[in-house]
């Protein structure tokens, strides 16, 4: 919320915002739809962590670190755009259904959007924009903002730690994991670098999604897998061998970026 109020909500993060929702739902219909892509993403687990990246607790530190602050929103709203993706229908995808039937139910999937984090980040920036307290609040928000960023850059290296002295065979690339890895590290950065082309996005602007498309699983993969007792083992094998491999493919990423424009 600090974020929003401090940039402001613009067509720029709205638009991106709906690239990041849309492509990610894009592939999940096409992996579901296509024998080839479902034989080797057989889960949604696998979907997921495939897809779902870890905007706001890496994402948006990198791109801090490495863009121009005019392109902050570019970042933002692909992390909203993913965030409320993976809130709304996440639990939908996990959780165990005794029948037969997958239709959504539009009353839990209105309650799924009302208690998403980005739907309610979005809820109070409306309201403080409508009070017309933005000046005020955001100046204010925008230092514990940067506070909660560093703070989450802990976070994950503590949950990678505790990951870590697990016993889990973190690089046993089974059931499916590598091509989970493959389409979060690779093929979903390249589909969102071909949408930036089509969009006319500049270099700083392309550079701040695919970096966001290129970020490791999100933490939040685990911890749905964790609610609902479905492959969360495998949920953590992904999150754990993507940050490690992400430590080199996006420093690899920004070098292909400058090189390419």
């Amino acid at each position: 919320m600090g974020l929003l109020l401090k940039e402001g909500i613009d067509a720029d993060l709205i638009k991106t915002a709906l690239v990041s929702f849309f492509s990610i739902g894009f592939l999940i219909v096409l992996i579901n739809n296509s024998s080839v892509f479902k034989s080797r993403l057989p889960n949604y687990s696998l979907q997921l962590a495939g897809l779902i990246g870890n905007t706001s607790f890496l994402g948006i530190p990198i791109a801090i670190a490495l863009l121009p602050t005019s392109t902050i929103n570019f970042t933002i709203g692909f992390d909203l755009g993913t965030t409320l993706f993976a809130w709304i229908f996440g639990p939908f995808f996990l959780q165990k259904k005794e029948k037969s039937n997958t239709y959504l139910n539009f009353k839990e999937l209105l309650k799924a959007i009302l208690n998403s984090p980005a739907s309610r980040g979005i809820i109070g920036v409306l309201l403080v924009y409508l009070f017309r307290l933005e000046g005020v609040l955001g100046d204010y928000l925008w230092i514990p903002a940067r506070i909660v960023i560093v703070l989450a850059i802990v976070i994950v290296g503590t949950r990678l730690g505790i990951i870590a002295n697990n016993k889990t065979r973190f690089f046993n690339f089974d059931k499916g994991i590598k091509y989970s890895i493959i389409l979060k590290l690779f093929i979903l950065p390249l589909i969102i670098y071909i949408v930036s082309k089509i969009l006319n996005f500049d270099l700083n602007e392309t550079s701040a999604v695919v970096l966001q498309a290129g970020t490791p699983s999100a933490i939040s993969t685990i911890l749905m897998a964790e609610a609902y007792k479905t492959n969360q083992k495998i949920a953590a094998t992904i999150l754990f061998t993507t940050t490690l491999i992400s430590i080199i493919t996006i420093p690899i990423s920004t070098f292909l970026l400058n090189i390419t424009n």
